[in-house]
C-alpha cells in the first residue's frame, strides 16, 4: 500500500499513487483511442480535445460520485467537497462523466457516434484496469475477510483496518470483526482536541506497534479487491476489442450480424461490465447497502443498484442500435 508516491519538492503537497493511475490510464486510453480510430478522424487533434475534456470530467465526477456516497463526511464541512488532494474519487462516477462529456463533443463535431462510442468502449475498460492498480495502492475498495493463500494485509490505519476495528451498522455489521483494546483509542490531535478514534500508529507504544505489524491486533487478510477489478477491466478491454475487429469485418461480410451493428460494441461494454462489477461487489467490504427508493435490488450495494441499470441500459442501447442498422439497411437501394 503506498497511497502517496512523493512529495513535491519544496512544498507539503504530495503526489498519490491513485490519481497518478488514473493519469496513466487516461493516456493509454488516449493511445489506444487515436490509434483504432484512425480510419474515422479526420484529425486526430479532436480525439486528444475530447480525451482532455473527458479527463476534466472524470475527475469532477468521481469527486461527486464519492461525495454522494459519503456524504455524512462532508455534512458539517461542505467545503470539504472541494479537496481532492486529501482523496476520495470513486472511478464510477468518473467513467460515467467523461462518456457524458464525450458523447456532447462528438455529436458537437458531427463526428460519426456510434462508430466512436465502440472505440471508445475499448479504450474505457483499459483506463479501468489500469486505474484500479491505483485503488490498491492507495488501500481503497477494500475486500472482505479471507483465508485464501493470495490475501493480502493492510497496514494499520488503512481504510480496511479502520473497517474491521469498527462497527458498520450501514453493512449490518454491529460487531468489530478486529476487536482491539481500549487502549488502541482515544488521542490528542495536533490542535489539542481530543479524539476518541484510532491512535496513529506514532502514539502506540513499541509493543503495541509490535502487535498490529506482526502480532495477533495486525488487519485481518482480505480479498484483494481491487486487483480483481483491474484483471476484470483488462479481459473485459480484450473482449470488446475483439468484438470490435469482427464489427469491423462485419463491414464487408456478414452485414446484419449480431452484435456487429455500429454501437454495440459500446452497448456490450455496459451489459459485461454491469454483471462482472455487480458479482465483484459480494467479494467487497466497503460499499454500504442501499435501501433508497431508487434501488432495484434491495439490500445491494450503491454499486450493485448501477450495475443493474447499466445492463437494463445497454440492452436496450443493443435494441435500438440494431434497430437504425436495420432501418438504414432496407431503405439502400
Amino acid at each position: 500500500m503506498h497511497p502517496e508516491l512523493f512529495t513535491i519538492p519544496f512544498t507539503s503537497l504530495t503526489v498519490k499513487s491513485y490519481g497518478t493511475m488514473m493519469v496513466v490510464g487516461f493516456l493509454a486510453a488516449v493511445w489506444i483511442i487515436r490509434r483504432l480510430s484512425r480510419e474515422i478522424t479526420p484529425d486526430p487533434q479532436m480525439i486528444t480535445n475530447a480525451s482532455l475534456y473527458a479527463l476534466i470530467a472524470g475527475v469532477v465526477g468521481a469527486r461527486l460520485f464519492y461525495v454522494f456516497h459519503y456524504f455524512d463526511k462532508f455534512r458539517d464541512d461542505l467545503l470539504s467537497v472541494f479537496a481532492i488532494w486529501k482523496g476520495g474519487l470513486e472511478l464510477l462516477g468518473g467513467v460515467l462523466a467523461a462518456i457524458t462529456v464525450i458523447i456532447l463533443y462528438i455529436r458537437r463535431r458531427k463526428l460519426p457516434l456510434r462508430q466512436y462510442l465502440d472505440i471508445l468502449a475499448v479504450g474505457l475498460m483499459l483506463a479501468l484496469a489500469l486505474g484500479r492498480i491505483g485503488c490498491f495502492l492507495n488501500g481503497c475498495c477494500y475486500g472482505k475477510p479471507t483465508n485464501l493463500p493470495w490475501a493480502v494485509r493492510f497496514p494499520y490505519g488503512s481504510f480496511a483496518y479502520r473497517s474491521q476495528v469498527d462497527t458498520d451498522p450501514q453493512r449490518n455489521r454491529y460487531e468489530p470483526q478486529l476487536r482491539l483494546p481500549n487502549e488502541f483509542f482515544g488521542y490528542y490531535d495536533e490542535k489539542g482536541g481530543f479524539n476518541t478514534g484510532l491512535k496513529p500508529f506514532k502514539d502506540l507504544t513499541p509493543q503495541q506497534q509490535d502487535q498490529v505489524k506482526n502480532g495477533r491486533y495486525r488487519c485481518l487478510p482480505v480479498h484483494p479487491t481491487e486487483l480483481y477489478s483491474s484483471a476484470n477491466a483488462a479481459v473485459l478491454c480484450l473482449i470488446l476489442y475483439l468484438f470490435w475487429r469482427r464489427s469491423q469485418k462485419a463491414k464487408t461480410a456478414h452485414a446484419g450480424k449480431f452484435l456487429t451493428a455500429p454501437g454495440c460494441i459500446f452497448a456490450l461494454m455496459f451489459i459485461i461490465y454491469g454483471l462482472t462489477r455487480f458479482f465483484l461487489e459480494y467479494l467487497r467490504d466497503d460499499n454500504p447497502f442501499e435501501r433508497a427508493w431508487w434501488t432495484i435490488y434491495k439490500g445491494g450495494t450503491i454499486s450493485q443498484n448501477f450495475s443493474i441499470y447499466m445492463i437494463i441500459f445497454g440492452l436496450a442501447l443493443v435494441l435500438v442500435f440494431h434497430s437504425i442498422a436495420h432501418t438504414a439497411r432496407k431503405s439502400r437501394p
